[in-house]
């Protein structure tokens, strides 16, 4: 019997299979975000790889301010839309579905590339290790800047959408800026946004809602989610659980599990699902379909990990990246 072959859904998205790539960042677009044809060239080889069903493309900055690095993706104007429906196009005469992974980069944003000062939950520097963004003290966003920018996620999965993507992925792990407002270490705000789990997920709700108000009720979403920062003071595998339960009661349709504050690595662990405790425990209390990356080098990794009941969905991400035909 093959896990990795068995059909799932995402709400009303079928799968033909388990394995998906998830976003890795390419930077191979132009100096505006735009498309390439190297990066459909990039995508189409690797959906036709017969494992994967599904390709989470790399993070897209939904505004200029959330803008990462130089040569990111950009889903942040309606001038977007022509290369990403070309990218999508690419993907499927590949062979696999593709979803859109929409992210703001928060403190993680270099000022010389955005132009002005970076903006997080509070002002606090990562605490990751290498630094991301300045190693400066980002501007604390206020509530109408908030809502200013749960619209921004909405207009961008509009994007999506009318790109051709089968789903929309909202981006709250490896410190950028919805993270920074889940986790303890970044969050220090004293009103409705901080504090609790709940208000620190406040954001999250209020962006899904307003994603699904954009997208409708059959399109969709995923949440991926820095679950545990792994780190004295930081979010915990409980609070994941918690937060979890939390996102799914909001009506998305899946969890893709990854850490927050140590990014996509856990220190000293290179084991196939090395998250696993913690899509274990969510999946445990939730209904949807939970997704795990990290340390899966082999097919029969990915085998492993679904018949012990680890996740529903694998990421499969360096080796894809270095080899389109990985285990053809």
């Amino acid at each position: 019997m093959s896990y990795t072959s068995e059909s799932i859904q995402i709400g009303s998205l079928t799968l033909n299979g388990r394995i998906v790539m998830p976003p890795i960042a390419t930077y191979q677009c132009d100096d505006d975000g735009f498309v390439t044809d190297a990066v459909c060239s990039y995508y189409r080889d690797r959906a036709k790889n017969p494992h994967v069903s599904m390709i989470i493309t790399e993070h897209n900055y939904i505004d200029l301010g959330g803008k990462a690095k130089l040569h990111q993706m950009a889903i942040s104007d309606d001038a977007c839309i022509p290369g990403l429906k070309k990218l999508v196009e690419a993907i499927h005469e590949g062979g696999a579905k593709a979803f859109s992974q929409l992210n703001h980069a928060g403190s993680a944003a270099f000022r010389e590339v955005i132009g002005k000062t970076p903006v997080s939950a509070s002002e606090v520097i990562l605490p990751t290790t290498p630094q991301l963004g300045d190693a400066q003290a980002p501007a604390a966003l206020t509530v109408t800047e908030i809502a200013e920018l749960t619209e921004k996620f909405a207009e961008a999965a509009g994007r999506a959408k009318a790109a051709g993507y089968d789903g929309v992925e909202i981006h709250s792990a490896h410190s950028y800026l919805l993270n920074q407002f889940y986790s303890p270490l970044t969050n220090h705000r004293n009103d409705q946004y901080g504090g609790t789990l709940e208000n620190r997920l406040r954001f999250h709700r209020e962006v899904i809602r307003a994603v699904r108000k954009t997208v409708g009720d059959d399109y969709p979403i995923s949440v991926r989610l820095g679950g545990c920062d792994y780190a004295e003071g930081g979010s915990t595998i409980e609070d994941s659980v918690a937060a979890a339960k939390i996102l799914a009661a909001e009506g998305i349709d899946m969890l893709n599990i990854s850490g927050g504050m140590n990014r996509y690595l856990i220190k000293g662990h290179n084991e196939p699902g090395y998250f696993r405790a913690m899509t274990e425990a969510i999946r445990k209390e939730v209904q949807i379909p939970v997704m795990l990356t990290g340390g899966v080098k082999k097919l029969a990794d990915a085998e492993m990990l679904l018949e012990e009941g680890a996740a529903d969905l694998i990421g499969v991400g360096r080796p894809l990246l270095a080899k389109a035909d990985w285990e053809m």
